[in-house]
């Protein structure tokens, strides 16, 4: 009798735990909830709202000023030291998966989304999209040969990509060995090939070279997330004597700096690494970038993501109409 009570109070405690199960957050869960209303922040979206994401325009593009990431898509993400999240995200995102993503996003509103084409995937994905009817326009992330930037600059256009910007790995490498030459020549092949042209960088210094160099792209791509995540991140280390490229310059190094900077800069800027590959809560990574003074978000997002997304992005950037830095795009 006592063993038959007993088992009948494991298994009742036992299906009120698993029923609990799914209200108790992970510590991740409980990180990214305490960001989720902070301080003068926007409210939550309205559970059954659809927002409609705001369009900027950079030369003759009007793009969504929330634009989706490619790099999800093609399986890559900054995921710290987990071995496994490559081969998850190239499970995760089916052709079928992708294109529904890019179908949400349109429906929100988000028109516009950049990968590399080297991608084989990701290309085929988008003949088959628009095929379909999908009309979510493509900028090309390009990491041309140095010995022939045409090539990969025709293959894009040749794709149908609206835009092609160098990527940041590429402009910061080229920066620093002195060939901000080659930056303005992909500049111009990339106009001349009638797409609006745009240079990336992980590093402050790139986009000041290629100003001080009177190279004139359509636009840049900057890094910027909050100082209090770097600080978080890595106390102990000095970011003003960060010279060498390392995994770190994939981050805001000094995004004060940046912000100061790019107060100067007369052309539309593209922010990204604003969640810091989902460290960072929208709620806290938007709002910090649109009112510093980014035109754009750079985004990559799960389908799960885009509606909140959109929403939270379409209130800061309401609430940031009359902010510092003026509106480029």
């Amino acid at each position: 009798m006592n063993n038959k009570s007993s088992r009948r109070g494991f298994i009742r405690k036992s299906m009120a735990a698993t029923l609990a199960a799914p209200f108790a957050f992970s510590f991740e869960e409980a990180n990214l909830s305490a960001q989720t209303a902070p301080a003068g922040g926007p409210a939550a979206p309205t559970p059954g709202a659809k927002a409609t994401c705001p369009t900027g325009k950079i030369g003759k593009v009007t793009m969504s000023r929330l634009i989706c990431g490619g790099n999800l898509i093609s399986g890559y993400a900054h995921s710290r030291d987990l071995i496994y999240v490559s081969k998850l995200l190239k499970a995760y995102f089916t052709p079928e998966k992708i294109m529904e993503t890019w179908a949400i996003c349109e429906e929100h509103g988000v028109n516009t989304m950049i990968f590399n084409p080297h991608d084989p995937n990701a290309v085929n994905t988008l003949k088959l999209y628009r095929q379909r009817g999908g009309k979510i326009q493509y900028v090309a992330q390009l990491d041309p040969n140095p010995n022939d930037l045409s090539r990969n600059i025709k293959e894009a256009a040749d794709a149908g990509a609206v835009g092609a910007l160098l990527v940041g790995n590429y402009g910061d490498a080229w920066t620093r060995e002195n060939k901000v030459d080659l930056i303005g020549r992909f500049v111009a092949l990339v106009k001349e090939h009638g797409m609006i042209a745009g240079v990336a960088g992980h590093e402050l210094r790139t986009i000041m070279a290629v100003e001080k160099a009177g190279i004139e792209p359509d636009f840049y791509m900057k890094t910027l997330h909050s100082e209090n995540y770097w600080s978080k991140r890595r106390p102990d280390q000095n970011k003003e004597v960060i010279d060498n490229y390392s995994v770190d310059n994939y981050w805001c190094l000094d995004p004060g700096a940046v912000v100061r900077y790019m107060q100067e800069v007369n052309r539309p800027w593209i922010a990204y690494k604003v969640l810091a590959a989902g460290a960072i809560h929208p709620n806290v990574g938007f709002k910090y970038a649109f009112e510093s003074g980014a035109d754009f978000c750079l985004v990559g997002m799960f389908d799960f993501q885009v509606a909140e997304n959109v929403a939270i992005a379409a209130r800061v950037i309401q609430a940031a109409k009359n902010r510092d830095r003026a509106w480029m795009a």
